[in-house]
């Protein structure tokens, strides 16, 4: 894709230039903004997750290392590319228009390089530990850069759920670098992450829903209204609590666990029950949005805490 010659946009101030004009000083920094840091830290907890329920005695120092620096590389790869496909409609969102590559910080070219050296070194590292894990990396990379970012994310609603399976891929990706296998755990643990990131992407999409309709990105919130919205998290909110204590009953962890994820649950189902009658959309999206990031956390935790 050509940059448009000498082309103004009004309104974000940017002026596009030829290719061979443009002189993009970008920094580490930008390349480093490109890989979403928060999404990669966010999504390595949740792999040391399922590689710590899956370890049965002393944990393997040096297989954890591999295993969080191939899922890393391989996230890094998956936002980077994500940036470079995004960088059209980037320009045109107040959030995400002064990023490296909307602001010409970076060249597209040298950042869909930068992504894809981080694919392959991500899953070279993964192959190292088994081909499974390699394997589902790859999936995670295709759903998340081919299905959610080039396609379902400007085409259909149901991209939430389309990037929540690659989104909940991590935790087993980390649990098959242990077993080298997947059984009922890895699927529930798979489940779990899969419901959670709707109601979680949703609220967000709330809170940005004017950006993502100036942008044409075609998310819930911005073509169906907050009411269905709504409806939508509730609904996944009240089947992630049964769901979240499966982990119990197939004995991968403990009551201290049980307790816990279900008075979170409860808690989570009660505050998306009471959006219906806040007058303040923005605060209940927000107060919903902050809740599910407290929820993973402690999910994360009580299961570090109480793995059996």
């Amino acid at each position: 894709m050509g940059a448009p010659v000498d082309q103004t946009i009004e309104n974000n101030n940017l002026i596009e230039k030829p290719a061979e004009l443009m002189k993009a000083k970008g920094t580490w920094r930008d390349y480093v903004e490109v890989t979403k840091t928060g999404i990669t830290v966010s999504n390595l907890m949740t792999a040391f997750v399922g590689f710590w329920i899956a370890t049965q005695g002393p944990l393997d120092m040096v297989t954890m290392l591999l295993a969080m620096i191939g899922t890393a590389l391989v996230i890094m790869s998956g936002t980077a590319l994500n940036n470079f496909i995004d960088r059209d409609l980037d320009m045109l969102m107040e959030r995400t228009k002064t990023r490296a590559l909307p602001s010409g910080r970076l060249e597209p070219a040298n950042v869909l390089r930068f992504g894809i050296i981080l694919g392959v070194l991500g899953t070279i590292t993964l192959a190292s530990i088994n081909v499974l894990t390699a394997v589902l990396g790859l999936v995670a990379l295709f759903f998340y850069v081919v299905v959610y970012t080039l396609w379902t994310k400007r085409t259909t609603t149901l991209n939430t759920l389309v990037g929540g399976i690659s989104g909940a891929m991590p935790p087993i990706m980390g649990y098959a670098a242990v077993k080298g296998s997947l059984d009922e755990t890895a699927l529930i643990l798979f489940t779990v992450l899969f419901i959670w990131q709707v109601p979680h992407f949703l609220a967000l999409a709330m809170r940005k829903a004017k950006d993502y309709s100036a942008a044409g990105f075609q998310m819930l919130p911005s073509v169906s209204g907050f009411k269905v919205t709504k409806r939508h998290i509730l609904s996944y909110t009240i089947a992630l609590l049964p769901v979240s204590l499966f982990l119990y009953e197939v004995g991968a962890v403990g009551i201290v666990y049980f307790i816990g994820m279900a008075l979170l649950g409860l808690g989570y189902v009660v505050l998306n029950m009471s959006g219906f009658f806040m007058k303040d959309t923005m605060k209940f999206a927000r107060m919903s949005f902050i809740y599910s990031l407290v929820y993973i956390m402690m999910f994360s935790i009580l299961i570090i805490m109480d793995h059996a």
